[in-house]
């Protein structure tokens, strides 16, 4: 088995990045993926967009947050583990930050220009993932077998629920691209994935999972930051496709066993999607509200993003072992179609048809389109002009 590579870039160089990247992705985890080819496909040139679209393919597959997942394995790639760890926390606490402040000062946006803001960072994110989407679907459906593998993964997700769906169009992607795609070329696709990450480290990884998912129950009665541990360690590890999907375990775990109330639960949510970042981050202040306080944010925090990070490290290298067999790589071009459908449908709900109301909202997202892909303005400055368009939209109104 050939020895990792070393990584080509520092840590202060990923963190600065992922930084700047965490105080402008707003709109989820979709548009984080838009964002992140933009960054280090289009832009920097850190990987391949095939490579990128496998990294995706694997992070959608396995239970976590696949936006924070996919960013992870970038630092990791990119710088080692320090590049890993840079990455997680300048693209997350921005988010978290702010909402442990929110918290702590018990700040209430809703209604007024603060509700028009927020409306105008969901259209910013209608721009953001379908120029996203576009570019994607340009690259991994090049042709009717790919193209087709995209719809049908789009009614699977209409006909099945969200997790089963996903899985399905997944699983179902991958055995029509070995059956009916041709192989690509040898060579780029496994050097840019190939990580500093022993097997036996993965393995480690790998098993930690279980593990901590067995033992963490019977420890949880000893202290109260053990009992919040458990609750987000166990809602991480069982959510597949992250962001809203995670609201449901995060609900039975918090507001129906009393630690959080439901007005307080609904508030937080709604402020989560009004910061930038990882949706995840929602549990800092889920932590921040509890019992807990202060250091419950900093636990939940820890605890939700963790099993995801565990299993991808896990993966990785016996992925990055077979990735080269001819089989195995035309159906990861059937995976990579599923995953622009994937992505697609979610496009649509809730991203699409939770936003536009009116014709004057998507006069407001086709400029910021236009602005992405036409002016070629910096995502900084899209999110800015979303976010005056919807207080003017509010002041106006």
């Amino acid at each position: 088995m050939s020895r990792p590579s070393s990584p080509r870039g520092h840590w202060a160089e990923v963190f600065l990045v992922f930084l700047r990247l965490g105080v402008t992705s707003f709109g989820g985890p979709v548009a984080h993926l838009g964002y992140f080819r933009e960054e280090f496909v289009t832009r920097r040139n850190w990987l391949s967009d095939a490579a990128y679209a496998d990294l995706v393919a694997l992070c959608q597959f396995l239970p976590g947050p696949a936006s924070s997942q996919t960013g992870f394995a970038i630092g990791l790639m990119r710088a080692g583990w320090g590049g890993a760890l840079a990455a997680f926390l300048a693209f997350t606490l921005p988010s978290a930050l702010a909402l442990v402040l929110c918290a702590l000062l018990a700040v209430n946006l809703e209604g007024g220009v603060a509700a028009g803001i927020l409306h105008g960072l969901k259209l910013t994110a209608v721009a953001v993932v379908a120029q996203a989407l576009w570019g994607m679907y340009r690259s991994l459906c090049p042709d009717r077998i790919r193209s087709a593998i995209a719809i049908a993964a789009i009614v699977a997700l209409a006909v099945l629920p969200l997790s089963f769906g996903m899985f399905g169009a997944i699983l179902v992607g991958g055995l029509l691209g070995a059956v009916f795609t041709t192989a690509p070329a040898e060579g780029e696709r496994a050097a840019a994935l190939r990580l500093p990450l022993s097997r036996g480290v993965a393995l480690s990884c790998l098993l930690a999972v279980p593990v901590l998912l067995l033992a963490l129950p019977a420890l949880a009665g000893q202290h109260p930051l053990l009992a919040l541990f458990d609750s987000f360690f166990r809602a991480g590890a069982l959510v597949f496709g992250g962001g809203h999907v995670v609201l449901p375990l995060l609900e039975t775990e918090m507001v129906a066993s009393g630690q959080v109330s439901e007005p307080l639960f609904l508030t937080g949510y709604a402020l989560a999607q009004a910061v930038p970042g990882p949706l995840f981050t929602f549990a800092a202040w889920l932590g921040a509200v509890s019992a807990a306080g202060l250091p419950g944010a900093g636990v939940a925090l820890i605890a939700i993003f963790l099993p995801g990070f565990l299993l991808l490290l896990g993966v990785l290298p016996f992925w990055m072992g077979i990735q080269n067999h001819p089989g195995l790589r035309r159906a990861m071009q059937g995976i990579n179609a599923a995953v622009v459908g994937i992505l697609a449908a979610t496009f649509y709900t809730p991203v699409l048809s939770g936003t536009l109301a009116t014709l004057t909202d998507l006069a407001i997202a086709l400029a910021l389109l236009s602005a992405l892909m036409q002016w070629r303005l910096p995502a900084w400055a899209i999110v800015v002009l979303g976010a005056l368009s919807g207080a003017v939209l509010s002041m106006a109104a």
